[in-house]
Parts: C-alpha cells; structure tokens; sequence
C-alpha cells in the first residue's frame, strides 16, 4: 500500500469529517452556533428593558408623564434597577465565558493525553524495530 491510495485516502477524509462532526457537536452544547438565537433574545431583553428603564426616567424627570405615573415609582428606581439589569449581565457574560474556557482547556487535555499516548506507541515501536535489528 502506498501513500496515494485512493482507498486509504478516502477513508482517512471520512475519518476526519466524523471527527469534524462531532467536534461542532460538542461545540454546540457549550454555547456555539446552536445558542446564538437564545444570546441574540436575551440580549434584546436586557437592551429594552434597560432603553425602556431610561425613557421611563427621562420622562419623569421632565414631566412628560401625568402625576399618577410619578408617583407610582420613587425617582431613582429606574436608574436602580437598570443598574441591577447590567449587573445580571455582566455575571452571565461571566457565566459564558467560563464555560468556554473550560471547553478549551478539556480540548488541550484531550490533545495532550492523545500525544502522550502516541508517543508511548512509537516508543514501543521503536524498541521493538531495534531489537529486530540487533537480532538480525
């Protein structure tokens, strides 16, 4: 068998888009493209709330609304609770970016486990053409 075999190349290329698969797969359950939507709505949330927080306020501040709604909240409320809302985000930004690092470091880990295995592989081959070589 040579190095140009269509056969063994072909199923080496069919090996590496399994492993391709399952890669993007694993991706996916940490918060790849899969969770891209539901960031995209949660990020519109707390963007409206917040925009709608600070239109409340504004308006309160410069009358716009009747005095029932003014009484309705104390002043700096909206100012508080948007400041909460930034807050919660932060800490879920926080949240995502830890997932994705611990994803990185299990892939390093997987990688380097896989070259330390190869490497007692070729060890033991290497051990083993030596002694067919001293016997020979």
């Amino acid at each position: 068998m040579t190095d140009l075999d269509p056969k063994a190349l072909q199923e080496e290329l069919d090996h590496y888009h399994a492993e391709r698969e399952k890669i993007r797969a694993l991706i996916g359950q940490i918060g790849g493209a899969g969770f891209s939507k539901r960031d995209r709505i949660i990020n519109l949330v707390f963007i409206g709330l917040v925009a709608i927080l600070f239109s409340w306020d504004l308006c309160l501040h410069f009358g716009a609304l009747p005095e029932s709604f003014r009484q309705a909240l104390p002043p700096l409320i909206s100012l508080e609770t948007a400041i909460l809302l930034v807050s919660v985000k932060i800490i879920w930004m926080m949240h995502q970016q830890a997932r994705v690092e611990h994803f990185q470091f299990w892939i390093l880990n997987s990688i380097e486990f896989r070259l330390n295995e190869m490497a007692k592989r070729f060890r033991t081959i290497e051990k083993a053409l030596k002694k067919d070589d001293d016997s020979s």
